[in-house]
């Protein structure tokens, strides 16, 4: 599985990128908006973006709001990964488009099976039950 990790603390990308390539997981990184929108335009699609919500340069959202305008990356799951866990924040992550949200600090026993359960659902989805080549 190809993943976005768009995450600017250290920490936080060391350890879920750690997890994921132990997975077996291809992890790209982007640390801001403007990352982001060069992976955009360079063409590759992941088969699923990590999207932390407070980055430098932009909110997790308004990138969320780039991503799904791109053909390309309309299929795509975009799980929110965010501290802000607040009555009402999950609800609000979900209603501006995330296909789920993961809290931090992240629960290193569950993560990977979390971010690969949102993968495959949408793989499913798309009706071949592998992750799909959305170049």
């Amino acid at each position: 599985m190809k993943v976005l990790l768009v995450e600017d603390n250290l920490l936080n990308q060391e350890l879920a990128r750690d997890l994921l390539e132990a997975a077996g997981h291809a992890v790209e990184l982007a640390v801001d908006g403007a990352e982001v929108r060069r992976q955009v335009a360079d063409g590759a699609v992941p088969d699923v973006v990590l999207m932390d919500v407070l980055l430098p340069g932009a909110d997790g959202v308004t990138l969320l709001g780039e991503l799904r305008a791109t053909p390309r990356f309309r299929g795509v799951p975009v799980i929110a990964v965010t501290a802000q866990a607040l009555a009402g924040d999950r609800t609000r992550f979900m209603n501006a488009g995330f296909d789920a949200v993961l809290t931090k600090p992240i629960d290193t026993r569950t993560f990977v099976a979390e971010v690969e359960q949102y993968a495959h659902v949408r793989a499913a989805e798309d009706g071949d039950g592998e992750a799909s080549d959305r170049r």
